[in-house]
């Protein structure tokens, strides 16, 4: 008896980690989609706001959840009191800092950081279209991710009901 309840544990364990992985790739596409959602609003307010990019990123924070509005507030007031810094070396030590949390892939990371080398230069028509390119990039990986989500999903859930039957195989 007490074999049987400890094997259908075992099975209720392992089909728990593979729900769970399957869970984890829905919040990272989620993640991708958020941030592609910031990109547009930043895209949006340089482009019809002709305000100063430090005002665009308080303006936009209050329209975000965290942690991009901390780190949106962080831009903000560090753009604004930048003395020798260039934009590209803020933009970077804040994405480490407040992003940092959300452990995008090195990829996206990498990516999300280049994004920084063309703001901040003054010129809209640049920004917007170096805005476009990334949203582009962007939509890509997020296609990409769409596309194999649902085969990862019933991939992890059978490797984890299967685990568990293989591990009570094995332990009766």
């Amino acid at each position: 008896m007490q074999r049987i309840i400890g094997g259908i544990l075992v099975i209720a364990a392992t089909s728990g980690i593979g729900f769970l992985y399957s869970k984890e790739l829905q919040i990272y596409l989620e993640k991708m989609l958020y941030i592609r959602h910031l990109i547009y609003l930043l895209k949006g307010e340089l482009e019809y706001c002709v305000a100063p990019i430090g005002e665009v990123f308080g303006k936009i924070a209050q329209r975000v959840k965290q942690p991009y509005k901390n780190w949106l507030l962080a831009m903000q007031k560090q753009v604004e009191n930048r003395e020798a810094d260039e934009f590209f070396t803020i933009w970077m030590r804040t994405i480490d800092q407040y992003l940092g949390e959300l452990s995008l892939k090195p990829s996206h990371l990498i990516q999300l950081k280049e994004l920084g080398c063309y703001l901040g230069q003054n010129h809209t028509a640049v920004e917007s279209r170096n805005l476009q390119l990334y949203i582009e990039r962007l939509e890509l990986e997020i296609e990409k991710m769409r596309e194999g989500i649902e085969t990862k999903r019933r991939i992890g859930s059978c490797l984890g009901v299967m685990a568990g039957i293989f591990l009570v195989v094995i332990l009766l």
